[in-house]
């Protein structure tokens, strides 16, 4: 039982992971613009965003969350406003500058830094931490809380597969895009576009 349990989760997590959202089109701006590296890197971030919303899924935050209507909006708003900034970022890209950027245009922290971020500053991820991990926990667990930040590392790690190869894919085309800078500053505002309509609509969005 305990065994299906884990690879019912397992199985449910990829497809989770692999539904794009705003995570996924930052990875994969980054990995264009700048190289497999910073996808890669950026990827970690986000996993390191996951084990942060582990350890606050375990604490409760979720259902504080969930109680709180001004605690979930003041979140929620600051993630909107991060991913509208970092759209506005895109969008703003000149091709002059696109072709002469290298991976070191933008420090390795920093890139690590804009993945956890994205993932930490989105209330909704709390949320779902908190409904999604407990649905894994064995009936009558004795140390229920150790299980979910289990489920929750391994989630955490699963992402980073996945992203992290998505990022390494992704930015193997980077090169090829550097030396056509026009396509590159459309996909730019593509990707910018997106995660400021991303942005706005977890603005929007209602507490679930």
């Amino acid at each position: 039982m305990i065994e299906a349990a884990w690879l019912l989760f397992v199985a449910t997590s990829l497809l989770v992971i692999a539904t794009p959202g705003q995570d996924m089109i930052l990875v994969m701006s980054r990995s264009v613009a700048l190289g497999p590296a910073a996808g890669v890197l950026t990827a970690a971030g986000v996993s390191t965003g996951l084990v942060g919303h582990t350890i606050l899924a375990a604490l409760g935050l979720g259902a504080i969350l969930r109680a709180s209507e001004l605690l979930f909006v003041a979140l929620k708003l600051a993630g909107a406003a991060y991913l509208v900034w970092l759209g506005i970022g895109l969008l703003r890209t000149r091709g002059a500058e696109l072709a002469l950027r290298g991976s070191a245009a933008r420090p390795p922290g920093r890139l690590f830094a804009d993945g956890a971020l994205s993932n930490l500053s989105n209330p909704k991820i709390a949320v779902f931490y908190f409904a999604f991990l407990p649905q894994f926990v064995p009936p009558g667990a004795a140390h229920p809380t150790l299980s979910m930040l289990a489920l929750g590392l391994v989630f955490a790690g699963l992402t980073f597969l996945v992203k992290g190869q998505v990022g390494l894919f992704a930015g193997l085309l980077s090169g090829w895009l550097r030396a056509r800078p026009r396509t590159l500053v459309w996909l730019h505002r593509a990707s910018g576009a997106v995660l400021v309509a991303l942005g706005l609509r977890l603005a929007l969005e209602p507490r679930p």
